[in-house]
């Protein structure tokens, strides 16, 4: 009995020499220590004089980064900036910020902002998925401020975010519209098809804008030549996440952006040499198989082809109009939907109409398509015009080049002057 009791008195006096050996080490509760690592955050956030500098990496996207520039206040409100589109550029948005202990400290913007664009489960907003967008966050785990630098990492997707202490300059060249987003012009060339000249080298050149990927690509002997970058917008212009590498010639970012709407030409400076980016009718690498695979690739499967956006033409997107016809859905191209012909549609509602046709893939990597007259279902009256339009269009004798921009995506560009297109996806 004695010797339970002595141990028992032995344990008594470990667990109150651990106790003062955790207060020796720990002066303040863990509630006083969380508060205080909070409050040392939000002195950080709101001390910097001119704001923080920000690239959001989307988990959905790692390689691909968006812009931001924040300005805390000491009332938890955020001004901010997004390079996400041309508007979110210009226009300061204001939302409300909390920094909060979620097992460790934590950064939430609480009220919707450009920030929560990224992650909005409406994929018309962002173009990701439905119910995830682009796995981006609006809520973030602090990993640690290194100098001027502060790291986070999303809590529910992951996402990776850097803030970068800015400059009183960059500051007022956001609140100015001062920054260099000439980059965006890319999409104003009428033609679909443009060419970087850099260097004595030209180079095709495809620009994914909402995903920020640019495709350089050359002929190299009977081979492609393939370089592929992501890039963000710096203020200057754009800077790539990975460098352009190609025989001798190096380059991470394109500066001095100057768009020349009337020539239809960028001039650019590629590092440190000086380049153009202008539209052409032909690409220098023509996919001789990608009309073929395009068509064969619905009809293997016994599917179709739909585009909800239309013709592009000259610089006008849905340039026949058909988001004005009432109730409809999407257009569609369906290889031998019946009678030896293909139905080349749009869908309204419940029921569908269009002109039949007969495709025919050239040698040269041309898609023409033969109109014997005829079609399926009745064409309303309000839909004549359109459909009339869209008809000739299809038989134009120059025919169209298929592009493949996807596992399950082309794009077909009539091959007259590349000024009309139109994108396809299953």
């Amino acid at each position: 009995m004695r010797k339970n009791l002595s141990l028992y008195f032995l344990l008594i006096i470990v667990t109150i020499a651990s106790c003062r050996k955790y207060d020796d080490v720990f002066d303040e509760s863990p509630d006083t220590r969380i508060n205080e690592t909070l409050a040392a955050y939000n002195d950080a956030l709101t001390g910097a004089p001119y704001g923080w500098k920000a690239l959001v990496y989307p988990s959905g996207l790692p390689n691909t980064a968006f812009g931001f520039y924040f300005k805390f206040d000491t009332t938890n409100r955020v001004d901010m900036f997004s390079d996400f589109d041309s508007l979110s550029s210009v226009t300061v948005r204001q939302s409300s910020f909390r920094l909060k202990s979620l097992q460790q400290p934590c950064l939430l913007f609480d009220t919707y902002s450009y920030i929560h664009v990224l992650c909005d489960p409406d994929a018309s907003k962002n173009g990701g998925y439905y119910g995830k967008g682009l796995f981006s966050d609006f809520e973030f785990a602090i990993e640690g401020i290194y100098g001027d630098t502060i790291k986070l990492t999303g809590r529910l997707n992951g996402s990776k975010a850097i803030l970068v202490k800015a400059t009183s300059q960059e500051a007022q060249d956001y609140y100015d519209k001062k920054r260099n987003w000439e980059f965006n012009n890319i999409s104003r060339f009428l033609t679909y098809f443009k060419q970087l000249t850099v260097s004595s080298k030209k180079y095709d050149v495809y620009v994914d804008r909402l995903y920020r990927q640019i495709s350089f690509m050359r002929p190299d002997g009977d081979d492609v030549k393939a370089i592929n970058v992501s890039y963000y917008f710096d203020g200057t212009g754009i800077a790539f996440s990975n460098p352009f590498n190609d025989d001798g010639l190096s380059f991470s970012a394109l500066t001095d952006i100057k768009w020349d709407a009337a020539a239809q030409k960028m001039t650019v400076k590629a590092g440190d040499n000086a380049a153009t980016i202008t539209g052409v009718i032909k690409p220098l690498l023509l996919d001789m198989t990608a009309g073929q695979r395009w068509y064969n690739q619905a009809l293997q499967t016994g599917s179709y082809w739909i585009s909800t956006k239309g013709f592009h033409v000259n610089g006008i997107d849905d340039a026949y109009g058909v988001n004005r016809i009432a109730g409809f859905n999407f257009m569609f191209y369906y290889p031998n939907y019946g009678e030896g012909y293909d139905f080349a549609g749009i869908v309204p509602e419940e029921f569908a109409f269009g002109p039949a046709f007969k495709p025919s893939f050239r040698t040269n990597g041309t898609t023409t398509f033969a109109y014997p007259g005829g079609g399926f279902g009745e064409i309303p009256d309000a839909a004549a015009a359109t459909m009339a339009q869209i008809t000739a269009k299809y038989q134009e004798s120059e025919g169209f080049y298929f592009v493949q921009t996807g596992s399950t995506s082309y794009d077909m560009v009539n091959a007259r002057d590349a000024r009309t297109w139109i994108s396809w996806q299953q």
